[in-house]
């Protein structure tokens, strides 16, 4: 065997990934190394397929664990460490992985295997867990083209190759439209409003792109649609026709041009549609609900159209209260798109008396970490501490950490990787598995491999020699992020495809990430993250007065928003059809009942809607507001037992690690909830943590 092959550290399959050994010409090497030998082991198991656990559902899983862990890290460097040599690597190897995926998903002795497991009388032997386990592989089965032949499977096949390479196309041509416009101010009267945090990284970024002289006083400053940049640009700036710039850049992203995803929405949404009729289903947003908590599209619909009737007249009123109060500023013109953010922050300022720049000091990332790990301690018994220097890193600005249960036993372990690069880094913030908790077999005997999660964000990062101070919303989004974290490192589950987030339908998976962002509103939480980083001097009251009546400022409209993308999402994966409307239409029309402003002629949102077209989210960006229900109905059992009283939050945090976060997949969310609340979800907690009912 080549040495050079062996050494490669692509192929080590088991335990943390060496990062700093990895380079991009790894990737080519070592995974068409190892589609040949999982191809020989698939085919080795295929021809001899013993229809019980051990005899099939144990080989497949060593085989597709194998291959997710070197597949893993490489989709993993993709988002964190993005370069032209990684992407060349990865789209050669894309197709490939798709095809034997593929073929894994298809193979028809396998799918016979689980139909004759499923039927035989080892059936009733099977634990709750593993029964979900077979039935899962069956209908993934099903929904990835197995009762398919000869020509349809050829055609099915073909249509995954294509749409996995449009979804790259489509999110390269997204980060590469945002990285190429930017607008460079060199007057001070441009920066006017802008608050000192975003010109001290307008400066950085000129410094970064060639204006080495650029300082935070004298410029000039960068401003990018990078969010970070971006957002804040549009909340502050005083200058209105800059604004309205950077505004119509925005939404026009990725619509003209080298990089208009135009053309690949309408292949993307043709094809899915072709694919879900070869499936034998009407539309593509019925195959997005065969492995969903939501039982089909009319559920769906009345829930949107439940929260629509409860946000709709909310957000009217938010826009003409920010009209009001514009002209009593001084505002002349009838309010634009591109004056929402700037008077909607100046309201806020005043109403609440405070600016989201002006809680930063309070935020430092060590001062959240630490409130954040002290809570997690509260409700869930769990001691978190840093293990720096245990495990390899991509970049020196990421942590690890280790995570252990009430007995000082170690857990889980997590990667932290907290700051925006925009140079290498996908925008936004997400969780993903490293490993996911597994019982393993080795020659001495079998043992739990523990789970271990990326945290990834993308917040301001150390300014000069200040720490990383964080806005409110990024400590939120932290503790969202960290919620899906504790899903995945608290499992009880020891089978791989059940564990953690694994084998959870989709819209309930956000259930204890966003059930997390509650506790930013929780007052000793708060109080305990929030500490002045140079005084030490705890978040004064006042401003958590404010946060509180913050919270559901202008929530008509922010629900409203919501509900827009979902809406269009659905519609265009379930009733759009190639050759009429064009999406932009479909789009258009439902914003007639789920925008107050309409959108401009040029705004483009769909060409820059990664969710829905490369990220997972098809026909299930509803899956936000969905899990949004369970999760503020969760909260409800932690407000009902009383948020003061320590033992009885510990009582019912110790209930809800041991149904919700314990039981990940395996058993359905509805059971999981119900196990956890004593009754099924309903709407009554998020409208009123919104503001929208009484």
């Amino acid at each position: 065997m080549n040495t050079a092959l062996v050494q490669n550290p692509l192929l080590i399959g088991e335990g943390l990934p060496p990062f700093e050994q990895i380079q991009p010409d790894h990737v080519v090497p070592a995974i068409t190394q190892l589609l040949q030998e999982l191809e020989a082991q698939l085919a080795e198991l295929e021809a001899n397929v013993v229809p019980t656990w051990e005899g099939l559902v144990v080989p497949l899983e060593q085989i597709e664990e194998r291959l997710s862990w070197s597949w893993g890290v490489v989709g993993h460097l993709m988002g964190v460490k993005n370069s032209p040599e990684l992407r060349q690597a990865y789209e050669t190897m894309q197709p490939e992985v798709v095809k034997f995926w593929n073929r894994l998903s298809q193979s028809q002795p396998i799918y016979a295997g689980f139909k004759a497991l499923r039927q035989s009388e080892l059936w009733s032997t099977l634990d709750e867990a593993q029964q979900r386990i077979v039935d899962a592989a069956l209908r993934d089965a099903e929904l990835s083209g197995v009762g398919l032949e000869g020509e349809a499977k050829e055609r099915f096949n073909a249509i995954q190759l294509e749409l996995a390479e449009l979804s790259t196309r489509f999110s390269n041509n997204v980060l590469d439209a945002t990285k190429a416009f930017s607008l460079t101010l060199t007057q001070p009267d441009e920066i006017a409003g802008l608050p000192p945090s975003l010109v001290a990284l307008a400066a950085q970024a000129a410094r970064a792109a060639g204006e080495e002289n650029a300082t935070a006083e004298t410029g000039p400053w960068r401003i990018t649609l990078d969010l970070p940049s971006y957002m804040p640009f549009m909340q502050h700036s005083r200058c209105r026709d800059l604004r309205e710039k950077l505004y119509r850049v925005f939404v026009s992203r990725a619509s003209s041009g080298e990089w208009n995803n135009s053309p690949l929405i309408e292949r993307i949404l043709e094809l899915r549609q072709e694919q879900a009729k070869l499936l034998g289903y009407q539309s593509y947003a019925e195959v997005s609900l065969a492995a969903k908590m939501a039982s089909s599209v009319e559920a769906v619909e009345k829930l949107l159209e439940e929260l629509r009737q409860a946000s709709y007249d909310a957000a009217v009123n938010d826009l003409k209260t920010l009209q009001e109060y514009a002209k009593s500023k001084g505002e002349t013109e009838p309010l634009q798109h591109w004056d929402i953010s700037f008077w909607a922050e100046r309201q806020r300022e005043e109403k609440f008396d405070f600016n989201a720049e002006e809680l930063r000091p309070y935020f430092p990332l060590e001062q959240v970490l630490s409130g954040l790990f002290d809570l997690s301690k509260r409700l869930f018994g769990i001691t978190i501490t840093p293990a720096d220097g245990e495990a390899s890193v991509w970049h020196p600005d990421v942590r690890y950490f280790q995570v252990a249960d009430e007995s000082g036993t170690s857990i889980a372990h997590f990667f932290l990787d907290p700051y925006s690069r925009p140079a290498e880094k996908r925008g936004g913030a997400w969780m993903d598995e490293c490993i996911a908790r597994a019982r393993v077999r080795y020659s001495s005997g079998t043992s739990v491999r523990l789970p271990v999660a990326y945290l990834v964000c993308n917040q301001t990062p150390p300014v000069d020699d200040k720490p990383s101070l964080m806005t409110f919303g990024e400590v939120e989004t932290l503790f969202h992020e960290f919620g899906h974290g504790l899903h995945h490192m608290l499992t009880r589950v020891d089978y791989p495809k059940a564990s953690g987030i694994r084998n959870v339908e989709w819209d309930a998976v956000e259930l204890p990430s966003q059930f997390m962002e509650n506790w930013c509103y929780h007052r000793p939480t708060l109080l305990s993250l929030g500490k002045h980083y140079q005084t030490g001097e705890p978040l004064p009251e006042h401003y958590y007065q404010k946060l509180l009546a913050a919270r559901t400022y202008m929530s008509g409209s922010a629900t409203l928003r919501q509900i827009h993308f979902s809406w269009v999402d659905l519609e265009l994966h379930h009733r759009y059809q190639p050759g009429g409307e064009t999406p932009e239409q479909v789009r258009r029309r439902i914003a007639e009942k789920t925008t107050v402003l309409p959108p401009l002629p040029e705004d483009s949102f769909l060409c820059a809607f990664g969710h829905i077209f490369a990220g997972g989210y098809a026909a299930g960006y509803y899956s936000y507001k969905w899990a949004e229900v369970l999760s503020a109905d969760a909260f409800a059992a932690f407000e009902e037992a009383g948020l003061d009283d320590e033992q009885k939050l510990a009582q019912v945090g110790h209930r809800f690690r041991d149904t919700v976060l314990a039981l990940g997949g395996s058993q359905h969310p509805m059971k999981v909830f119900t196990a956890f609340r004593g009754r099924e979800p309903n709407t009554t907690a998020l409208l009123r943590h919104n503001g929208l009912a009484a």
